[in-house]
This record gives structure tokens, sequence and C-alpha cells, in this order.
């Protein structure tokens, strides 16, 4: 065990009569921050950060601290439980872990060689890092169909950025870039993948400049140079308009466009389409602002942009990101100390080894799910989540029998969450492996009890591309759970896998540090490894692209049969493209704001963060309040074409009149009927997840940006959740 510096760890265990502490690794949201694990009695006594972790430097959010109350909380399922009755009775029986992972062996081997490995559906959402360990499962069983978040939340990200420079540019906050600027992110709160709050507000103490682009006035934006509370939905106009700036005043990296910049003639020829004038119509903001973001950020070096997943999940959410890497690119900031760097990860064998996708059969890949639709997914094996509801509810393009979800809650979190349900309710088989009987997994058949990060052994952040690996140490065990690398390496060889897992999950963490010529046991005496960093490697071996140049015309794109450059699409509902509709629902939705203690649909169980936030909440500007005669603290229904919800009014004069901003995520764990109001308040009853509002290369949802009504629920006869609302 890596030794302490800090001798407060060792006053305070005195003090307070803890047996002992451990370094470990959070994730309870994106994961990165290194802890100390204090116990006594053989329990959790308390959580803090670790002051030697390069990650977080000793913070911790309100969710690490929180994550004693998830692993000793009350209602947690601590061992496997098998479905007696219907769908949604509420109804179990404990079984145990052996007649569980047979049960699901036998569905799994029965319905492959009935209807092809295809007709078995795995899915995980965000924040265990399980996904290598997933894809491994499946794509020995011959299934190319994994169900994840990553056709609309970070997946796009690396997607393109593969496609324009061979990987994820993150922020290189070490080196306190002196322009930062902020798009559709609240990293203070949200500290999404590859990034803490800690060290961009470091930055920002350190004299960087600041722009943030948000409909929202957040605390980030009421610090900026510059804000620009642009039109929801218009990021890529937007973005388009700044690179105009910057081309035709010649505020571009000259020397890096002209040697490593792929089709710079054709990309001046698309910027010059979107001139400030017909930007500034379509985005709501002032010209003169626009230009004055631009130049800031092209002429104040290094600079970086800090994005995030707003801006991933509506339809232009390819082009979204391809025009934000163009305005890194064109400025000489990609790959540069203090800018947006390609950080090399240590010598490892990576998620795309350990996952096996070059074991699946090309014969299957071939039938993955939306891959002959949403190429640029396809070929990151993503799929978008329609597609599989349409297979379970129409049987199109062939049955899908079975789904095996780790980790998601999609009843709560994907658009469309009547369609959604009705899937779950319809599939022949299901098993949910989770923390609690969430609305999803009340749907299932099988439910087996998930470890949380506190009971296991893991690699952490090996997936990521910001350089660090950390060890996540097993501090206690409650109960029967088991983590999901443990259950999927047990699963494997009751599905006939057994040749390429272990007898012990242990083995594939020593698979994985290999190339390092280490074990897990060595690393775990260790703090952390990094990569080796070097800068504007480009210059020795070029991009890893196909012209080995930054590609700003895409040539991946163009052979997929899209356009090359981007562009900018109008949302699938606004006044523009729906003016007939935008006259019934007469204020644009904007949803997902993110709240420090929730991740997503998780710890609205857990008292600590429950009591900060205890109602779902929507955003109204005052003056729309007044006009529809709505109080401060009133519930209101919110109402799109398809149906409504309920939430709590709160009047915020940050953001413009003709915007509302709700939240999502939200049930209630406290309401013991089957559902627990699972369609209540949740956002996603009023999203939509038809493929024509769809991102078209990567099948992105476009959940952020849609048209609503509002108004108080005392003055409402319609009942909440309903479908259609007259």
């Amino acid at each position: 065990m890596a030794e302490f510096k800090y001798t407060n760890v060792e006053r305070e265990m005195e003090v307070y009569g803890f047996d002992a502490v451990v370094k470990s690794h959070c994730r309870m949201c994106h994961g990165g921050c290194g802890v100390l694990v204090y116990t006594k009695d053989g329990k959790v006594a308390k959580i803090a950060g670790d002051p030697d972790c390069p990650i977080n430097h000793g913070t911790l959010c309100s969710k690490g601290l929180a994550s004693t109350q998830l692993a000793y909380h009350p209602d947690r399922l601590t061992y496997p439980v098998r479905r007696i009755g219907p769908k949604g009775s509420g109804k179990w029986e404990r079984i145990s872990w052996d007649e569980a992972l047979d049960t699901i062996a036998g569905r799994m081997l029965d319905y492959k060689d009935r209807f092809g490995a295809e007709s078995i559906v795995l899915g995980y959402g965000t924040g265990r890092e399980n996904e290598a360990v997933i894809y491994r499962f499946a794509n020995l069983l011959g299934t190319p169909n994994v169900l994840t978040a990553g056709h609309f939340c970070y997946g796009p990200r690396i997607a393109t950025s593969i496609i324009t420079c061979g990987s994820n540019p993150i922020v290189d906050y070490e080196n306190n870039p002196k322009c930062i600027m902020v798009w559709g992110n609240n990293l203070t709160i949200s500290n999404p993948d590859c990034y803490k709050g800690e060290p961009f507000s470091n930055s920002l103490n350190a004299g960087a400049r600041l722009i943030v682009v948000d409909p929202r006035l957040t605390r980030l934006a009421a610090r900026a140079d510059v804000w620009l509370p642009l039109r929801p939905g218009t990021d890529t106009a937007l973005a388009l308009g700044m690179l105009n700036v910057i081309v035709t005043e010649n505020l571009f990296d000259q020397e890096f466009v002209a040697g490593h910049v792929y089709g710079w003639e054709q990309f001046v020829e698309r910027v010059n389409e979107y001139p400030l004038d017909k930007v500034a119509e379509i985005t709501w903001l002032p010209r003169d602002k626009i230009k004055q973001a631009a130049r800031l950020f092209a002429t104040t070096r290094p600079a970086a942009i800090q994005w995030g997943v707003a801006i991933e999940q509506q339809i232009n959410c390819a082009d979204n990101n391809r025009a934000l890497m163009a305005l890194m690119g064109i400025t000489g900031n990609i790959d540069a100390k203090g800018g947006q760097v390609l950080f090399n990860s240590p010598k490892i064998n990576n998620v795309g080894k350990f996952g096996a996708h070059r074991m699946l059969p090309h014969q299957q890949a071939e039938k993955r799910l939306g891959g002959d639709r949403f190429r640029l997914a396809g070929n990151f094996a993503i799929i978008n989540p329609k597609c599989v509801w349409d297979a379970i509810l129409d049987e199109k393009p062939y049955p899908v029998k079975m789904l095996f979800f780790i980790s998601s809650n999609p009843v709560l979190s994907r658009a469309n969450a009547r369609e959604v349900y009705r899937a779950l309710e319809k599939v022949e088989f299901m098993a949910v492996a989770d923390f609690f009987l969430t609305p999803t997994a009340e749907l299932a058949d099988i439910v087996l009890p998930a470890a949380t990060w506190l009971e296991m052994d893991y690699i952490g952040d090996f997936w990521k591309r910001h350089g660090y690996l950390l060890p996540r140490r097993k501090v206690i065990q409650v109960g029967e759970c088991r983590s999901d690398h443990e259950m999927l390496n047990d699963l494997g060889h009751r599905a006939g896998q057994g040749e390429h897992w272990w007898d012990e999950f242990e083995g594939g963490l020593d698979y994985i540090l290999e190339p390092l010529g280490m074990t897990w046991q060595d690393f775990k005496k260790m703090d952390y490894i990094r990569g080796q960093v070097k800068y504007q490697k480009y210059k020795d071996r070029g991009f890893s692209t196909p012209t080995k140049k930054f590609e700003l015309y895409s040539t991946l794109l163009e052979n997929w049969g899209y356009d090359p450059l981007p562009q900018y699409r109008e949302a699938p509902e606004s006044p523009l493209s729906t003016p007939e509709l935008y006259k019934q629902y007469p204020y644009i939705l904007i949803s997902g704001r993110r709240l420090p203690g929730f991740f997503h649909t998780e710890n609205r169980q857990l008292s600590w963060i429950r009591e900060l936030h205890p109602d779902p909440v929507v955003e109204i500007h005052p003056e729309t309040a007044q006009k529809e005669g709505i109080q401060d603290g009133d519930w209101v229904i919110i109402e799109s074409a398809r149906g409504n919800v309920r939430q709590r009014a709160k009047l915020f004069g940050g953001m413009d009149p003709r915007v509302i901003s709700a939240e999502h995520g939200w049930w209630f764990p406290e309401n013991k009927d089957p559902g627990h109001g699972w369609d209540e308040s949740n956002i996603n009853i009023l999203t939509d997840n038809a493929y024509e509002s769809c991102d078209p290369a990567m099948g992105a949802t476009s959940v952020r940006t849609l048209l609503c009504k509002v108004y108080p629920e005392k003055s409402s006869d319609a009942k909440v959740g309903d479908e259609v609302v007259k």
C-alpha cells in the first residue's frame, strides 16, 4: 500500500478511533477522484478526498461524500431475486447466484440457437466503468447489439475526434490555458468525463479569460468575460459563425493550417455560408458579441474548449463536435501545451483490445441494429435505442427476445419513455443488475445485486483519454453484491466462453496491465500510473487519420455517404422548423441541467443528497411566470406534443423568457407503489426519439431542445403523464 504523506491521516485515525484507511478511487459519477476511505469495525466510517491524487488534489463532491449512504442503504438489493407474477407487480423471491446466472446463461444460449445471437441485447448506463467487460461478453457471444448512452453522451466525442484528429483532445489545465471557452458544460458541478472542476477553477484563478456558451446564466457564465446565451439548439451555427470571423480576419494559425490540415479550401467555402448577420438571426445573439468571443479565443493562446454533453444530445451532435474541434485546430491549440492535448495512455491492453471487438464475426457485425443508417455510430459499435425498441415491438429488422441491462435505467434516461416502457413490458426475458429495484428493474425477470465502487478491485479510468490509471481497491463487502466484472466473468464461463475469461476476475486486471510488465497486486501498491506526456506529436508522425492530417473535411464521413464538412441543421421542433406547433407550444424546453448530488437517475434515495434537492424543478423566467399565472414554488404542468409531467416552478431571470429549463432523471423511490412514480415528473415523457429527429451519422437523440407549454397544475384537468393532451 502506498505510504501516506499527510500526518493528519494518522491523527484522525487516533482521534476518531478508525481501524484503517484505504486509498481508492471514487466512481459515484464520471470517476477520477482519489479518496481516503476510513473504516471502523469492518465498515466505512468516513470518506475524504486524497490530497496525493493528481486528478482532484483532495477535493471531493457531495456524491463521493454520500457513498457510504449508498453502500449501506436499507433498501439496497443485496442478493439476487426472481420476479413472481406479472411485470411491474413488485413481488420477488430470493434466489442464489448460481440459479440466477444459470438461468440467464440458459436463456441466452436458447435465444442464440433459435433466433441468432443478435436477438440478445446487452446494455449499460453511465458511470460504472464496465463497458470493456460488457463488450467482451457481447462480442464473444456473437451479438453486435450493445445499448449504451454512447449515441448521445461522450461516445460522439470519441467517434468524431478519432475521425478528425485521431484521439479525444483533452484540456491541459495542468499548464493553465490563457483562455477557456466553456460550451454547454457546467463542469464545477458535473465533473464530466476526464475532468474535475478543481483544476479548471485553478486556471481561472491564475488569470485565464473565460467565454461561456450557455442559454442559462450559470455561475460560470456570471464570471465570464463573454457570455453567449444562444438560442437552444443553435450551437453549430454559432461555432461556424465564429469560424467565419477567424477565417475572414486571418486570425488562424497559418503554419498549422498550411502544414497539417486537410480540406482547407472546402472548409473556407463552408464557413463563408455563415456570415455574422445570418448567425446572429439564428442564435438570438448580437453579432458584435459573436465577433468579440471569436477574436478573444483566436488571439489568446494557449486556449482550450471545455465542451459538454448538452451539445451532443441534439440533431447536430456530430457536427457540433466537429465544429468545436475545428476551432481548436485552426487556432493552433491542438496538442499544444496549455491547449487541447492528445494525451498518451500508459502501455496497456486498452478497452478496444479487452472488449474483444475483433472477435465479433464480420457477418454478425453486419447485423448491428441501425448500423446501416447511423454509420458513424455503427463504426464504433454504438446503436440508437429506438432500433432496439422497434426490434422488440415490431420485430423489425429481426426480433429482439432478451435484454440484459447493467447499471442502466432507460425508462427514465431514454427519449420517448412510454415507448421504452412498452418495449420492456413486451420483451420475452430481461435481466438487470443494479443497486436498487428501479422502475426499469421492476420490469425484469431476474435482478442481480451490483457492487458499489467501495466493493471492488479495479483499474480506474483506463478507458479515458487523460493518460492516468488509478487503482480502485476493495474496502468492504455488502451482502452478496458482486461487481459487474465478476458477474460477467462468471456468466462467460456458463455461456460457453470460458477459454476467454479467468478463474477470478483479478486475472482480467492482470491482462490489462500485462504490457507494463506488472500485475494487479503490483499496481495496487502504487498511487497511479501516467502515460508519457508529449506535445505536438503530429509534427513527427502526423495525426491518426486516413490522410495523416487534421481533417476539417472528413474522408471517412464522405466514404460513408455523409457531408464531409460540418453544417447547421435546425432543431426538429423550433420556432423556425415547426411554426404551427410553436403556436400551440410557445416555449423552447431545454432539459437535463446538472445538479450537484444526482447522477442522472441515481441517488434520489440518499438522504444527504435528497435534502439538498427534494423536488424536481423547472426554471421559468419571471416574465413568463407572470404571463402564465405561475408563482415561485408552484407545481406546474409541462406539456409537449407527446404528453405532460409535473415539476415545481423556480423563477429564474438568467435566461430568455422564451426558454424553459427542466430537470431529467426524476422518479420517487419513497413512493412504494410499483413504478415509483416513474411517469410523474420524468421529462423523457415529453421527448421524441423519431429517427428523422436524430443526428444522421451518430444517431444521437434530440432530448435537449423541444417545444412545450407550461401552466399551473391547479388549472389543469389533465392527468399527469397523459400520453396525448388535448
